[in-house]
């Protein structure tokens, strides 16, 4: 496996849209990179995220996926928090 950098796509919901006020980031990361290392980077970031990241869920490509799951160039992730009703 190579080392070089590949582009995703994070769409963001919920307490992380209201971290960035965007909803989505094109964020670029080494081959390889697991899915976890996203939500990281985002609480790097916005550190008020940190108290979401052991609930945090994993979607890549609108498939939810474990958060060692390794990420592919192109790759599409959404980071899903829980999101309480209203």
């Amino acid at each position: 496996m190579t080392n070089s950098a590949i582009s995703i796509t994070v769409k963001l919901f919920a307490a992380y849209q209201e971290a960035y006020g965007i909803p989505e980031l094109v964020l670029q990361f080494p081959n390889g990179t697991p899915v976890s290392a996203v939500r990281d980077r985002l609480i790097t970031e916005h550190p008020e995220l940190a108290k979401w990241r052991d609930i945090t869920r994993f979607g890549v490509n609108l498939i939810f996926v474990e958060p060692d799951t390794a990420l592919k160039d192109g790759d599409e992730v959404v980071l899903i928090p829980p999101v309480s009703g209203g």
